[in-house]
């Protein structure tokens, strides 16, 4: 369906008033979280986030002053919030051990991957947090249609969708009685991903395809792709776009000569300040297809064809919405249009 101007004013003006209508959180709170039952006595006053993408969350649902300690960061803070984030502990750019967590006394850990907290997570398990009364809550993206136990990411057992964005959105403010702030920025969310859509759909693209890059261990070996259910196969399948990489893994790894063979439309490339692998950088990537001599002879390279897109975009948080943006306006920018 289509809004007028004068529709569109309307539709947001009763989203804002549904918004401001949304009920006050009831304690004691049970939230099923990622196969746990979790309670919350009251709306927490301190946390610590594991992970960036539940950190971006807290800062944008207003509840920075809670956050006493991040840890697991990707990339840069979005601009809108460099000023709140400088002024909070950064406990680890990685993995954060479990005492520096738990010396900051938090009344919730908001977590991005079960494999930093949950059955075997590198930082704890839940049951060391709950032992100690600290409740922890999980990103629903990183459990909900996902088999963690494997891949060495994860697998994907049904195709993500934003909804579970949505979910983790709502159900932190739900945590932290901020409801109202919830369901407006998840308003906000669903509004810019329609419209990147519609602005794909328009162009009437036909039989484009790609392959997404994140990273590479070493720069000589087999990269780490998007499979065909995480986030990226998500942008592809609402923008029209096939995924070369047939995968249900999260971030399988696949030869270079097999992506060659494929030779997708479009390649799309992380771009990241983390620097655990080489191929983190963004530069090193664009080297290598330039000059690798199986990589250099896709179309896609020799086209030009190459979409720099922020590495938290390409995983399941809050910035997915900004990859279907970014990628939507490069299909326009490389006239693949009918």
């Amino acid at each position: 369906m289509k809004l007028n101007q004068n529709g569109l004013a309307l539709a947001v003006c009763c989203l804002s008033a549904s918004a401001a209508m949304a009920d006050a959180t009831k304690y004691p709170l049970t939230v099923e979280n990622c196969g746990l039952g979790v309670t919350f006595d009251h709306a927490p006053s301190r946390s610590v986030s594991v992970g960036q993408a539940a950190t971006e969350v807290l800062f944008a649902l207003d509840l920075a002053e809670t956050v006493q300690g991040t840890s697991v960061w990707f990339t840069d803070v979005p601009e809108a919030y460099k000023d709140i984030n400088a002024g909070i502990e950064r406990l680890a750019d990685n993995d954060p051990s479990f005492e520096s967590v738990v010396q900051k006394r938090p009344e919730v850990v908001a977590v991005q991957y079960e494999w930093h907290v949950g059955p075997e997570g590198i930082v704890a398990t839940r049951e060391q947090f709950h032992e100690l009364n600290i409740p922890t809550y999980i990103m629903p993206a990183d459990c909900v249609g996902k088999d963690n136990t494997v891949g060495s990411d994860g697998t994907r057992t049904s195709l993500f969708d934003t909804s579970v964005i949505h979910q983790g959105v709502a159900e932190l403010a739900e945590i932290f009685d901020v409801a109202d702030k919830g369901a407006a920025f998840v308003a906000e969310l669903k509004e810019r991903e329609a419209a990147a859509i519609e602005r794909a759909e328009e162009l009437n693209i036909q039989d484009a395809s790609a392959v997404f890059w994140f990273s590479s261990a070493q720069m000589d070996i087999d990269p780490y792709v998007a499979g065909q259910k995480g986030a990226p196969g998500y942008m592809m399948d609402k923008l029209g776009i096939r995924n070369v990489v047939e995968s249900d893994e999260e971030w399988p790894v696949v030869g270079w000569e097999t992506i060659a063979r494929a030779n997708p439309s479009i390649i799309v490339l992380a771009e990241m300040k983390r620097r655990r692998f080489p191929a983190d950088d963004v530069q090193a990537k664009l080297e290598f297809l330039r000059n690798d001599p199986v990589a250099s002879q896709m179309d896609a390279v020799k086209a030009g064809r190459i979409v720099i897109m922020d590495a938290h975009a390409m995983d399941a948080t809050l910035r997915t919405v900004e990859g279907i943006e970014t990628l939507a306006e490069a299909l326009e920018n490389f006239g693949l249009a009918q």
